[in-house]
């Protein structure tokens, strides 16, 4: 299917973009400067497994993007903040990788409604996420 190319082709595009953070560490980043997010959850919602997250944790910790921090009331749970420097890395990645997007959204027909077909997918993700969530699964959004 070309859509499937083309979004991993502009996945390598945004990954090239973002210099000073790897993919994965910018989509932890991004789901930690929402919310602080338990490891074990920020797992199921990256669709990684417990120790890919505990090393993309370890890698941002040393740092000093994220802190951890144990869970009030639950000694083996462990909630990630993100920093100020991580806080600023993540707007640094942003804008490098809105940048890079914007010269390929120049060369479209009609970017606006290229830019609300992507909306529409990233609500379509996160219905996904959510029913994945709510259903206790990790699996991969289908």
């Amino acid at each position: 299917m070309n859509s499937v190319r083309t979004i991993a082709r502009l996945s390598r595009i945004l990954e090239r973009a973002c210099t000073e953070l790897t993919l994965p560490q910018y989509r932890l980043l991004a789901l930690v400067a929402d919310a602080d997010e338990r490891a074990s959850a920020l797992a199921g919602r990256l669709a990684l497994s417990k120790p890919t997250i505990t090393a993309a944790v370890d890698g941002l910790v040393d740092r000093g993007l994220v802190t951890r921090a144990v869970v009030e009331g639950d000694r083996r749970a462990v909630v990630i903040r993100i920093t100020p420097a991580g806080k600023k890395a993540l707007a640094a990645a942003e804008r490098d990788m809105n940048e890079r997007l914007q010269t390929v959204l120049d060369r479209c027909a009609d970017p606006t409604a290229v830019v609300a077909a992507i909306d529409q997918l990233r609500q379509a993700l996160d219905d996904a996420m959510a029913e994945r969530m709510a259903a206790g699964t990790a699996g991969v959004a289908r």
